[in-house]
């Protein structure tokens, strides 16, 4: 098993910064990515950006410019750096990770993370 525990969050005006962290624990070999996503109250959860093991990042449209996703493989961890954040960027962030084993994806969850952007 693989545990995810994202830190990072908190309140913050518009166009202020947060990092978001999340180490990863457990069964953490041979992930393919790790990632983002968010959620807004009556929203769909949407993916904010992901890294893979081999360092290749996609972001989604509307983060694009703001948003900075890293890993440090030794500390096991992920980061998003959030700049020039707006209130529609107001959510619970989710870290996922993802193994892909033969036929078979692996997908992992943390418990979440609040961010809040007051304007």
């Amino acid at each position: 098993q693989v545990q995810l525990v994202e830190s990072g969050g908190g309140l913050v005006q518009a166009g202020g910064s947060l990092r978001l962290s999340c180490a990863a624990s457990g069964s953490i070999f041979n992930l393919n990515a790790m990632g983002w996503y968010r959620q807004a109250p009556g929203k769909q959860r949407e993916l904010v950006a992901r890294i893979t093991s081999s360092d290749s990042t996609i972001y989604a449209d509307s983060v694009k410019g703001r948003f900075t996703i890293s890993r440090d493989s030794a500390k096991n961890t992920v980061y998003l750096q959030m700049n020039s954040l707006k209130a529609e960027d107001t959510a619970i962030y989710y870290c996922h990770a993802l193994r892909t084993r033969g036929y078979s994806d692996y997908v992992y969850w943390g418990q979440g993370t609040q961010v809040t952007v007051s304007s």
